[in-house]
């Protein structure tokens, strides 16, 4: 028999430019506490535009729901759980991250930048649309077309540098701030190193390993934690 209870949310800002402002805002929650039919509930609860659940601080399992769906992999719940559990005592340098959609492995670089390693073919399927100027990409109030519901829209500031605003309104988020699955797929795409400035001021950093497989990072910070009303597990 289950029983609702209070469960802590940790609510950290993954891919903050680098005085720790803007980044995507990320609910981290034990999976221990909360029972697996009702997370979806509790995501839409909090209205992230992900949070994650950690089922195995040792062996990296791990679950990532949308405020209106589940996905087997995305880029800022990954970014944010490894900073988390980077700094779990004993902690290894290389971590393996295991969602649904595969190994990711992650890592800490000398810039205190958390970066994962992941498979490109599990990750959400985004539209990727280059428009003519970053000024175009700036003056978007949402997707340009109805079927654009994945949709990541940018434009070259200069080789190398992207100005990006991703809109997901299938996963009910209506604009993401900091998407690093769309930036995973962008450095797949372009096929080079990219730095991406996003949303209202957030920074994200990816690059092409080969064909199957791309790395993402940035910065991370922590915000006040919240709470939230959940069932245990039966």
């Amino acid at each position: 028999m289950t029983d609702n209870h209070d469960v802590l949310v940790r609510v950290l800002r993954v891919f903050t430019d680098e005085a720790g402002r803007e980044g995507n805002a990320l609910g981290v929650i034990d999976g221990a506490l909360v029972a697996g039919d009702d997370r979806q509930r509790v995501a839409h609860v909090l209205g992230f535009s992900e949070t994650i659940f950690i089922d195995g601080y040792e062996t990296g399992e791990l679950r990532i729901f949308t405020p209106g769906v589940e996905i087997p992999l995305a880029g800022h719940p990954l970014v944010g759980a490894a900073w988390l559990l980077l700094r779990e005592p004993g902690a290894p340098t290389m971590l393996g991250l295991r969602p649904p959609g595969g190994l990711v492995r992650a890592w800490a670089d000398a810039d205190e930048r958390v970066w994962i390693e992941a498979p490109l073919g599990t990750l959400p399927d985004w539209t990727l649309v280059q428009l003519d100027s970053p000024a175009e990409v700036e003056d978007l109030t949402g997707p340009v077309r109805a079927d654009h519901d994945l949709v990541a829209y940018w434009a070259w500031i200069e080789t190398g540098v992207m100005r990006v605003r991703c809109f997901a309104p299938r996963f009910e988020i209506a604009e993401d701030e900091a998407t690093g699955s769309a930036a995973l797929r962008l450095t797949a795409l372009v096929e080079m190193p990219i730095e991406i400035r996003q949303g209202r001021g957030s920074l994200l950093f990816a690059r092409p390993i080969y064909a199957e497989r791309a790395e993402v990072g940035g910065l991370v910070v922590e915000d006040e934690p919240l709470h939230v009303e959940a069932r245990s597990p039966g």
